[in-house]
């Protein structure tokens, strides 16, 4: 389902469904073909896959026949001063035309300066001149790519200068001025407004529910005077919480469980899956939650 330059991203997105899902992270390679109960998805680190031959390219097919599959990725640098680059976005073209997804994504933040990759997803300014900055680099990718295009809110521990906004206003203008969607970090969110002090309730509301496609859910490290988020435990439960506010109160779309740290066994993100069902029934009732890949 590629979109034109002219159709919106409301038009070309699919229409919000509940679903469930888990990242196909490379120590599971072995298991793909063992049942996944209650795992409807599967999200790809799009890295991790871009421009790969051999055993990474025969997983993702063999994935690609048992799951829908979504890209996610974490270097595109949406946000930097650098040009995009462009064998980049003809290498996450390919991997797309393979996949079919519903819709890619990647960061509100940048990871890389003056040809340097930082690994690691850095805040921009709550700022106007960011919010056109970032603009017209998305509507670059989308070009490129030619499918429906989220961004995710990242976790960030300090803001940087320049702030004229609230971080909720800087996400909504840019989401709704480049017509793009919105993957909402729960966790994230839950994060950033305790560690910056704001109310992730009031947060959810301020976010445009209409663009929103896809929840992440993930463990944070609360071991410090302040949140990291680090995708290496299980849930919080007040994480948990959250979660079921935005899906009572915002919206009902796709959720994916992120461990991309410490990774455990398959065994452990199938039970941390079924958790996040269960909360999402608990939260809506049974009725709403249908599989949507056997």
């Amino acid at each position: 389902m590629n979109p034109t330059d002219k159709t919106s991203f409301l038009d070309t997105a699919p229409a919000p469904t509940l679903a469930f899902g888990i990242g196909l992270r490379r120590p599971h390679f072995d298991d793909l073909l063992n049942p996944w109960p209650g795992v409807d998805f599967l999200e790809i680190i799009s890295e991790n896959f871009m421009n790969f031959g051999g055993r990474p390219r025969e997983v993702v097919k063999a994935a690609k026949e048992r799951f829908p599959l979504i890209l996610h990725g974490v270097s595109l640098s949406i946000g930097g001063l650098d040009p995009l680059k462009e064998d980049y976005l003809e290498k996450l073209k390919a991997l797309a035309d393979l996949v079919d997804p519903p819709w890619f994504s990647d960061h509100l933040s940048y990871s890389s300066h003056w040809g340097v990759e930082y690994h690691d997803l850095l805040p921009l300014p709550f700022s106007e001149e960011a919010v056109e900055h970032v603009v017209a680099r998305i509507q670059q990718v989308k070009k490129v790519v030619n499918r429906p295009f989220l961004l995710e809110n990242p976790s960030y521990y300090i803001e940087m200068p320049g702030k004229e906004m609230s971080e909720a206003e800087f996400l909504t203008e840019v989401v709704e001025r480049a017509d793009c969607g919105l993957l909402l970090d729960i966790n994230n969110v839950f994060v950033n407004a305790t560690n910056h002090g704001y109310d992730p309730y009031e947060f959810l509301g301020q976010v445009p529910a209409n663009r929103i496609r896809q929840y992440h859910m993930a463990g944070h490290d609360d071991s410090r005077s302040f949140l990291v988020d680090s995708h290496g435990s299980h849930i919080h439960p007040e994480v948990f919480k959250l979660y079921k506010h935005a899906l009572t109160e915002v919206a009902k779309v796709w959720t994916l469980l992120e461990w991309d740290n410490a990774i455990p066994s398959l065994e452990v993100l199938l039970k941390e899956n079924q958790l996040v069902r269960k909360a999402a029934s608990e939260a809506l009732g049974d009725s709403f939650i249908v599989e949507v890949a056997s």
